[in-house]
């Protein structure tokens, strides 16, 4: 009864509604954040792997600031910086690692548009976010609102947003989970419970920024995600290959991911069907929450993938930044899809 009474919460959680965890009001300023190392495996601390990723660490996040956690979304800087966004229009930036990094830890509001300042707290649902290296430019996708909003480097304004008709269709409660920038500056957004006729998830590319006005209508493509799970971020790990972060919610594991990888054909048409392979599946014993990012970063070449958990706000979850390697693309299917 316990754990179905969790599931309960959990899943009224999930829900992009106002809630008690959240913080209604965030001043900017300075954030101090603590991490405590975790092992992989809470029966075996020895273990370093799991699928075709090696474990180079995983951290308990907290900090006495009230603003800090439910993250959806996260970046991470050459120098190890960390950038999360909340489900609330929280940024936060801090560093994981050896060294101080390049900036402070900080915690701070999205800025907001004159027109926008009407809107309640709890309307800025900021489920993904994206950025352009060479510009510093930032995109964030919003549920509940439905839209897409170009930052200015360092967020210092809202630079354009728009809401299109195709993410409309999409539930308010689970459209833009996921927003990635691809290399040659084509946008993909996954819906994570907007759903074509067969089944699969509605992605839709855009070939330019999604925020401008006079970017064409994008085209409708497909995604497969592993059985039973559903998108909640990615992240173009190259030109040819994205990353997608996955989560599952049952009465028997409580939450699990996995994380997939896509092979994107040379050509994206409409109809296209991106299906996710397995790298890796997070479940108890191993550590597991609603892991709601994932970003990638390069240490001497090598690709590195860190997610990150939204603990809701909640007692009862935690706020989780794992950080592997991925030693090689090709994995057999997971029994498990």
């Amino acid at each position: 009864m316990q754990r179905i009474l969790i599931v309960l919460a959990l899943a009224v959680l999930l829900l992009p509604a106002p809630h008690m965890g959240k913080p209604e009001t965030v001043t900017a300023g300075a954030l101090l954040v603590t991490a405590r190392a975790l092992p992989l495996s809470s029966i075996d601390p020895t273990l370093d792997h799991v699928g075709v990723l090696a474990y180079l660490g995983g951290w308990e996040l907290k900090s006495a600031n009230p603003g800090f956690g439910g993250l959806s979304s996260l970046l991470v800087s050459p120098a190890g910086d960390m950038l999360g966004l909340s489900d609330s229009g929280i940024l936060m930036g801090f560093h994981i690692g050896p060294g101080e990094g390049e900036g402070h830890p900080f915690i701070a509001p999205l800025p907001v548009r004159a027109q926008d300042r009407h809107r309640p707290w709890w309307a800025w649902d900021s489920e993904s976010m994206t950025r352009d290296p060479a510009t510093g430019r930032y995109w964030v996708g919003f549920e509940l609102q439905q839209a897409i909003c170009r930052y200015a480097p360092g967020f210092a304004r809202v630079e354009a947003c728009r809401t299109w008709p195709e993410i409309l269709a999409w539930p308010k409660t689970g459209s833009i989970e996921s927003l990635a920038r691809l290399p040659d500056g084509r946008f993909l957004a996954i819906g994570e419970m907007g759903m074509t006729p067969d089944g699969r998830h509605d992605t839709l590319l855009f070939a330019s920024d999604p925020a401008e006005k006079d970017t064409p209508a994008p085209i409708h493509m497909r995604y497969t995600p592993p059985r039973g799970y559903r998108p909640t971020d990615a992240v173009a790990l190259d030109d040819r290959h994205l990353l997608v972060l996955n989560r599952r919610l049952t009465m028997e594991q409580l939450f699990t991911a996995t994380i997939a990888i896509v092979e994107l054909p040379e050509k994206l048409e409409p109809g296209t069907d991106l299906k996710a392979r397995t790298l890796a599946r997070l479940a108890p014993p191993l550590l597991a929450d609603n892991f709601e990012g994932i970003a990638v970063s390069r240490e001497r070449g090598r690709p590195i993938i860190w997610i990150v958990s939204d603990d809701n706000h909640e007692f009862f979850q935690r706020t989780l930044l794992l950080k592997f390697e991925l030693l090689k693309f090709g994995l057999p299917d997971d029994p498990s899809r």
